[in-house]
């Protein structure tokens, strides 16, 4: 239990979910609530299964590129620190709308670069290359699963978190995120180090 909760939490916030939202707002500005609903079932449903490919097939990636675990950690640890320092100063490139399909947009940028950027895709690599076990592979899963379905659910009622929070409010969140983010990804980086060096 311990696991699922501390992988559900990782995720949760290593996929900035409130800026993920915020992004979300701003290219459905003009769609309706019934096409913000379609589209964000499907970015949903993309995020899982990219994340879970991600997850399985980590080890698999090390293996091809002779990549140890703990030189992607310093690795990915790096490119999620940057993601959150984006994110503080509000520079996080955002989506282009254009003349597109709303429901075009969901795989490319909603899914990828916006909900799994650099950083979330080494931290997936790394998670799946530390599962020992069946039961914490499984485990993991799950909890990556339900992040993910909690965000779909906020991107799911999106119309309301905008008349509830405003944008300002989205925007502070969004910071606030990336306060967490920047620790997530030095502790990630030190432990990288740390094995590393054999410290």
């Amino acid at each position: 239990m311990e696991l699922f909760i501390s992988t559900f939490l990782k995720m949760f916030f290593i996929m900035t979910p409130f800026f993920v939202l915020s992004v979300f707002l701003t290219v459905t500005h003009e769609s309706s609530p019934k096409e913000r609903k379609k589209l964000a079932i499907k970015v949903t449903s993309s995020v899982i299964v990219i994340s879970l490919v991600l997850l399985f097939f980590g080890n698999h990636i090390f293996e091809v590129f002779g990549i140890t675990l703990d030189a992607f950690r310093i690795g990915a640890g790096s490119l999620m620190f940057l993601s959150a320092v984006e994110l503080i100063q509000g520079n996080k490139a955002t989506a282009k709308v254009g003349d597109k399909d709303v429901l075009d947009l969901a795989v490319v940028p909603l899914a990828i670069p916006i909900t799994i950027g650099p950083g979330t895709i080494g931290i997936l690599l790394v998670m799946g290359a530390t599962f020992e076990s069946k039961s914490s592979m499984l485990m993991g899963s799950l909890a990556l699963i339900c992040a993910v379905l909690v965000i779909g659910i906020m991107l799911y009622t999106s119309s309301i978190f905008e008349k509830i929070i405003g944008k300002q409010g989205l925007l502070v969140i969004s910071k606030i995120t990336g306060l967490f983010l920047a620790a997530l990804s030095a502790q990630i980086v030190f432990t990288g180090i740390k094995n590393f060096l054999g410290l």
